[in-house]
C-alpha cells in the first residue's frame, strides 16, 4: 500500500507541476484519493523547504499528461471560465467519476479553477465571489417549487444561479431519478440558471463527496449564487450545513407536531427557517408554526455571534414572502461578511471536508488491505454465528492491518 501511494503521490506532483502550481500549496489544498498520498505530498513539500528536491526524493518514474489529456483539460477549463454550461456539466461529470485516472485529471482541473477563483476574490477585495445556500427539509416541504420561484426571481435580477440537487439513487442502477429537473421546468430552460441533479450513490447524508468540488466548478463558471438541495433525510442537513454559507431549513405547515418532528440538532444548524405553502387553508397553521419556531429558537444556543436565526413564511404558489426572504438572505450575507464569520466558516468547512475524505479513504484502504481481506470472511462468519463479539472482531482486523503495515514498512 505504501508503495502504491508513493507512486500516486509522485504522479500527482508530476501532473500538477506541469500547471506550475507550487508544491507546498498543493500539499495543503489537494484532495487526493488517499490520506497516505496527501501525507506523502506534504512530506515532499517539507523536504523542499529543507533544500531536498522533489525529483531526488522520488524513486518512482514520473509520468506526464498525454497530449489528449492536456487538450481535454484545456478545453474544459477554457469553456468553464467562459461560462459554457456544457463544459461545466462535463467538468462535474469528471469529478464525479470513479475511474482512478480520471479522478486524478479532475484534481488537476480543480486546481486550475481554484487558482482562477483566488484571483477573482483578490479583485473582489478578498470577499467570496459567490453566495452558497444550502436547502434541506423533510420530503413534501416543497423544496423544488421553492427553488424554482427563488431562482427565477434571482435570474430576473441579473444573477447567475446554479442548483446542485442531490436526488435519491436507484438501488439497482445507482442512477438519479432526475426529479428536480422535471419539477423545475421553467428554471431548467433559463439560460442564466444551471441545474445539476446528482445521485446520492449510497452516500450517507444524501450529499455526495464530490458536491463540494461541484460548488467550486460552478463558482469558476461565473455562477454567483449556488443552491445546494439535499434529499432531506437522515444526516443530509448536517452534511450540507458544512459546505454552505447559509443553511435554510424548509418545513411544511401541516406535518403534525412540528417541534417534535424536526429535532433540535437540525434546528441548531439552521440560519433561516422557512415555513412553506403559506397560502389558502394553510395560512393559519403556517402562522402558528412560525410562532412556535420563533419561540423555540430563542431557547437554543446561538450559532453565530452576529446573526440571530429568523423564521419566515412563504408561498411558492403565490410568491408571497419570497422577496422578503431574499432580503433577509442578503442581510445575513452582509452581516457575516462584515464580521468576518463567513470567511472563517468557509475555512473551517474546508478542514471538515478534508477530514471527511480522509476517513472515507482510510476506510477504503482498510477494506482493501490484503491482511484484512484474508481475515475478514472468517471473522464475519464468527460474528454472525455469535462466536465472538463485533468489537473483538474489529480489534482483530485492526491488529492485522497495523501489524502487516508495520512489517511491510520495515521491509521496504
Amino acid at each position: 500500500m505504501t508503495h502504491v501511494c508513493h507512486k500516486m503521490g509522485a504522479f500527482g506532483v508530476s501532473i500538477l507541476r506541469r500547471w506550475t502550481f507550487p508544491v507546498p500549496f498543493l500539499a495543503t489544498t489537494l484532495n487526493l484519493k488517499s490520506s497516505v498520498c496527501a501525507s506523502h505530498l506534504h512530506d515532499q513539500s517539507w523536504k523542499n523547504k529543507r533544500g531536498v528536491s522533489t525529483e531526488a526524493a522520488m524513486s518512482q518514474p514520473i509520468q506526464d499528461l498525454s497530449e489528449p489529456e492536456k487538450r481535454l483539460l484545456n478545453k474544459l477549463y477554457k469553456g468553464l471560465i467562459s461560462g459554457q454550461r456544457a463544459s461545466l456539466a462535463e467538468s462535474i461529470t469528471l469529478v464525479e467519476t470513479q475511474h482512478p485516472r480520471k479522478k486524478e485529471l479532475a484534481q488537476v482541473l480543480l486546481q486550475r479553477v481554484l487558482a482562477y477563483r483566488r484571483e477573482q476574490e483578490k479583485c473582489n477585495g478578498g470577499k467570496p465571489v459567490a453566495f452558497r445556500v444550502g436547502l434541506s427539509g423533510p420530503p413534501g416541504a416543497g423544496k423544488s417549487s421553492f427553488i424554482e420561484v427563488v431562482g427565477k426571481m434571482l435570474t430576473s435580477q441579473g444573477h447567475k444561479v446554479s442548483v446542485l440537487a442531490v436526488d435519491p439513487s436507484s438501488c439497482t442502477t445507482g442512477g438519479s431519478l432526475m426529479g428536480d429537473k422535471t419539477r423545475m421546468t421553467e428554471l431548467s430552460r433559463d439560460m442564466s440558471a444551471f441545474i445539476r441533479p446528482s445521485p446520492t450513490s449510497g452516500t450517507l447524508g444524501g450529499v455526495t463527496r464530490t458536491t463540494n468540488e461541484a460548488i467550486v466548478l460552478c463558482e469558476g463558471a461565473g455562477y454567483d449564487i449556488v443552491l445546494v438541495e439535499t434529499v432531506g433525510v437522515g444526516q443530509s442537513e448536517f452534511a450540507v450545513a458544512d459546505m454552505v454559507d447559509l443553511f435554510v431549513l424548509l418545513i411544511p405547515p401541516a406535518g403534525g407536531d412540528e417541534l417534535q418532528g424536526i429535532k433540535r440538532g437540525i434546528i441548531e444548524k439552521a440560519d433561516l427557517v422557512v415555513v412553506t405553502k403559506s397560502d389558502g387553508d394553510l395560512v393559519v397553521p403556517a402562522r402558528r408554526i412560525q410562532t412556535e419556531y420563533t419561540s423555540a429558537l430563542k431557547l437554543l444556543r446561538k450559532k453565530s455571534k452576529s446573526w440571530n436565526p429568523k423564521v419566515v413564511r412563504v408561498s411558492s404558489q403565490t410568491g408571497e414572502g419570497i422577496p422578503e426572504l431574499w432580503a433577509k438572505m442578503e442581510s445575513y450575507q452582509d452581516t457575516m461578511l462584515a464580521s468576518g464569520e463567513l470567511q472563517g466558516r468557509r475555512r473551517a468547512q474546508q478542514k471538515v471536508w478534508m477530514w471527511s475524505l480522509i476517513q472515507e479513504n482510510v476506510l477504503c484502504h482498510f477494506q482493501n488491505h490484503p491482511a484484512v481481506r484474508e481475515e475478514l470472511p472468517l471473522l464475519e462468519d464468527r460474528v454472525t454465528r455469535g462466536a465472538i463479539s463485533p468489537g473483538l472482531a474489529a480489534d482483530l482486523l485492526l491488529k492485522a492491518f497495523t501489524s502487516s503495515s508495520s512489517s511491510y514498512s520495515s521491509s521496504s
